[in-house]
C-alpha cells in the first residue's frame, strides 16, 4: 500500500485539491521507496527497467541515482534533516561507490563527465548531485572524511572542464561550482564557471521575465524548470542579495503569465520537449513560493503546485510504482532520444516546494482558485510570441507565433511540439506521420492528400510578426521537400475572445488557385467509438473526452472534412482532426475555431473586404484585422 493512500484529504485547508504538505511527503517517499529495489548493491546506480536512452544504460543508471537523489534532498532538507526512511544513507553509500573508480567496467562506477560531443549526459546529472549535496550538506557532505570529499569533488569538477550543450546545460556546471564554493572548495575555476553561466544567461534573456533556452526562440517548460530555477536557487543558497533581487524579479514577472498556463484541473501546458518530466513544470512556481519571488498568494501557489502533482497521479503515470516515459501512461512520441528510464525523475524539481517548512504560509494558507479559472481573458506575451487564452472552465489555450525549436543557422524541420499554431492543457499535437493538427498547408497543384510527403508546404521556421491585445501573428515560407514557391509566404494572424478564435491566413506571393488547407484542434481518445464528428459543408464539429472542437470556414475555404490520426496524441491513442480546404486567393482565408469543455456558443460573424477582416463576437465585441500590402509588414488589429 502506498504511503499517499494513507494520508486523508483536508478539504478545509485545501478545498480545491484536498492536499496538504503530508501528501507531498508521502509522494516523495513513495517515489524513493519504489526505486530502491532497482539499485545496484552499492546504490551507485539505479537501473530502472526499459529501453536505454541514446546515452546507454550505464549513464541511465547514473541518471536514476541523480534525479531521485534530488527528490530525497528536497524531502530531507525541508524537514530539517528528518529522514524516517533513511533515504540519505543510501545515497551517501551510492555517492562514494560511484565516484571511487569513475569509468571502470563494474556495477557501481559512474561514467566520467565529458563534453556534449562525447557522451555528455553525465554533466546533466552532476548538477542534480551537486544541488542535492548543497541542500543536505550538514547531514551528508559534512559526514564525509576529507578523502571522501576529495573523491567526490574530483568527479564533480569534470563538469567544469568540458563543453556543455549551448543552452541550459551551462547552468549544470554553474550548479556544481556553486556547491563547491558553498562548501569551502571554491577557487578561480569555480568563479569563472559561475561567471560564464550567468553571462550567457543574460544573453538569453528576452525581457518580461522570459529566457530562451539558448540562442533562437526556444520557449517551453525549460524556461521555468531550468533557466529560472538554477539561478534563483544559486542566489538563494549563496545568500547573494544582488542576484536574488535580479533573478527573483525576473521570476516574479515570468510567473505572472506562466501561472495562467496551468489548467483549472492542474494540467500544465502540453507544449515543448521533455514533457515526460511532468510536474517538474511547477518547479518555477515552487521556487518563487519558497524564495518569495512570486506574484501569487501562498493559497494560489499551493493550488497550482498540488493541482499539477495530483493531476498526474490521478491519471496513472506509474507502473509498479515506477514513473514511465510519457505524459500520463507510456507515450512513445513524448520520448526524446536522450530520455532513459530514469528521465521522468527530473520531476524532482517540483519538490522544491518541500523546502518550505511545515509552518510556511505555502502550507498553512487556505487554497485559492488558480488564475486560469478567473474571468475569460487573453494575455499577449511578446518574448515567445504567445497569446494565452483563458476561460472560466479552466481550460488554457496558447496560440504560438514565436516559440520554435531551431537555433539560427540550423536546418528547419517540423517538430509537432513547437510548430503548431496552438497548444492547450487538455489536448496534444498529433504525432509525426499523421495529419498535423492546428496548422496551415500550401499544396502543390494536383497533390493528393495522403500521398508521400513532399507535396505539402508546411509551417516550419516561422518568424514572429507581433503580439498585442487579443492577437498574435507570424509569417513563414511554405517548406516543401525539394522545392519552394519563389517568394511565397503565409501570414498567420489569430485573434481570440472568450472561447472563440478567428484565424486569418494571408497568401503572400502564393499563386491564386493554389490548393491550401488548414486544421483545427484534434481530439483524442482510447478508441474511435469515444469520439464523434459532424460535418456540415465547411463546418466541422468534434466531440469526445469532455471536449468540443469547432472549426468552420468564414472565407476562402470551400469544404470541411475530418481526418483520422491513428497515431493519436499523448491524451489518447487515436485522434480526429478537423480540416478545411480551398484555393488561395488575393484575399485572406479565414476560419473560426473553438476548443471548449462546453458549448462555446455562437461563432463570431466574419466579413472580408479586400485585405480587411472584421469579426463580431456573440457578445458584440468587434475586431478588425487589416493585413499589410507589403510582405514583412505587421498587420493592424483594432478592437
Amino acid at each position: 500500500m502506498s504511503l499517499l493512500s494513507q494520508v486523508p484529504e483536508d478539504r478545509v485547508l485545501s478545498p480545491l485539491t484536498g492536499w496538504t504538505r503530508a501528501h507531498w511527503l508521502a509522494v516523495a517517499d513513495d517515489l524513493l521507496l519504489a526505486v530502491r529495489p532497482w539499485a545496484t548493491p552499492g546504490f551507485a546506480r539505479i537501473d530502472l527497467p526499459g529501453e536505454p536512452s541514446a546515452a546507454g544504460w550505464v549513464s541511465d543508471g547514473l541518471e536514476g541515482f541523480a534525479r531521485t537523489f534530488l527528490t530525497a534532498a528536497f524531502r530531507v532538507a525541508g524537514a530539517a534533516g528528518e529522514d524516517p526512511h533513511g533515504h540519505l544513507e543510501h545515497y551517501r553509500r551510492g555517492l562514494l561507490a560511484g565516484t571511487r573508480t569513475p569509468g571502470a567496467d563494474d556495477a557501481e562506477s559512474w561514467p566520467p563527465v565529458r563534453s556534449i560531443h562525447d557522451g555528455g549526459q553525465p554533466m546533466v546529472e552532476s548538477a542534480s548531485i551537486a544541488l542535492a549535496l548543497d541542500l543536505t550538506r550538514e547531514w551528508l557532505w559534512d559526514s564525509l572524511s576529507d578523502a571522501e570529499k576529495d573523491q567526490v569533488e574530483t568527479w564533480l569538477r569534470q563538469s567544469l572542464r568540458h563543453e556543455p550543450a549551448p543552452n541550459n546545460w551551462y547552468l549544470f556546471p554553474l550548479a556544481v561550482a556553486s556547491f563547491l564554493t558553498g562548501c569551502g572548495r571554491g577557487d578561480e575555476e569555480t568563479a569563472r564557471t559561475v561567471e560564464r553561466g550567468l553571462e550567457l544567461l543574460e544573453g538569453w534573456y528576452r525581457g518580461d521575465g522570459w529566457y530562451s533556452d539558448g540562442d533562437g526562440r526556444m520557449f517551453d517548460h525549460y524556461v521555468g524548470w531550468a533557466m529560472h530555477l538554477y539561478p534563483v536557487l544559486h542566489a538563494h543558497l549563496r545568500s547573494d542579495a544582488a542576484l536574488a533581487e535580479r533573478f527573483g524579479g525576473r521570476l516574479r514577472e515570468f510567473l505572472t503569465v506562466f501561472g495562467r498556463t496551468f489548467d483549472g484541473d492542474g494540467a500544465p501546458l502540453h507544449q515543448g520537449r521533455s514533457l515526460t518530466y511532468r510536474f517538474a513544470a511547477v518547479g518555477a512556481v515552487a521556487g518563487g513560493a519558497v524564495t518569495g519571488a512570486t506574484p501569487w498568494s501562498p493559497g494560489v501557489s499551493r493550488s497550482l503546485l498540488s493541482g499539477a502533482v495530483r493531476h498526474f497521479l490521478d491519471r496513472g503515470p506509474t507502473v509498479d510504482g515506477l514513473y514511465v516515459r510519457g505524459w500520463y501512461g507510456p507515450h512513445a512520441a513524448s520520448v526524446q532520444p536522450y530520455s532513459g528510464p530514469g528521465s521522468p525523475y527530473w520531476m524532482s524539481k517540483g519538490f522544491v516546494a518541500l523546502l518550505a517548512p511545515a509552518d510556511h504560509p505555502l502550507w498553512t494558507a487556505t487554497e485559492e482558485p488558480v488564475p486560469a479559472t478567473g474571468p475569460a481573458r487573453t494575455t499577449p506575451v511578446a518574448p515567445p510570441g504567445w497569446l494565452v487564452q483563458n476561460t472560466p472552465d479552466g481550460l488554457v489555450r496558447v496560440h504560438n507565433h514565436g516559440a520554435d525549436h531551431h537555433r539560427p543557422g540550423q536546418p528547419t524541420g517540423v517538430d509537432p511540439l513547437y510548430a503548431r499554431l496552438a497548444y492547450s492543457t487538455r489536448t496534444g499535437p498529433t504525432t509525426t506521420g499523421n495529419v498535423a493538427d492546428n496548422t496551415v498547408l500550401v499544396h502543390r497543384p494536383g497533390f493528393l492528400p495522403g500521398a508521400p510527403a513532399g507535396g505539402e508546404g508546411v509551417r516550419a521556421g516561422f518568424e514572429p510578426v507581433g503580439t498585442g491585445p487579443g492577437w498574435a501573428a507570424s509569417r513563414h515560407r511554405p517548406a516543401f521537400a525539394g522545392m519552394d514557391l519563389p517568394q511565397a509566404h503565409v501570414l498567420c494572424v489569430v485573434t481570440a475572445h472568450a472561447a472563440w478564435e478567428v484565424r486569418v491566413f494571408g497568401w503572400e506571393a502564393v499563386p491564386p488557385g493554389t490548393p491550401v488547407s488548414a486544421t483545427g484542434w484534434a481530439l483524442a481518445a482510447g478508441r474511435p467509438a469515444d469520439l464523434s464528428a459532424q460535418v456540415s459543408g465547411s463546418a466541422v464539429r468534434l466531440d469526445g473526452a469532455g471536449l468540443q472542437s469547432r472549426f468552420q470556414a468564414a472565407a476562402g475555404f470551400e469544404t470541411g472534412d475530418v481526418v483520422r490520426a491513428p497515431g493519436g496524441t499523448a491524451f489518447g491513442r487515436w485522434a480526429l482532426v478537423p480540416r478545411l480546404r480551398g484555393l488561395a486567393d488575393r484575399s485572406p482565408a479565414v476560419a473560426t475555431a473553438a476548443l471548449s469543455a462546453a458549448d462555446p456558443g455562437p461563432a463570431p460573424q466574419v466579413t472580408v473586404s479586400d485585405r480587411e477582416v472584421t469579426a463580431v463576437f456573440a457578445d458584440g465585441i468587434r475586431c478588425r484585422i487589416t493585413l499589410p500590402a507589403v510582405t514583412g509588414d505587421v498587420p493592424a488589429v483594432q478592437w
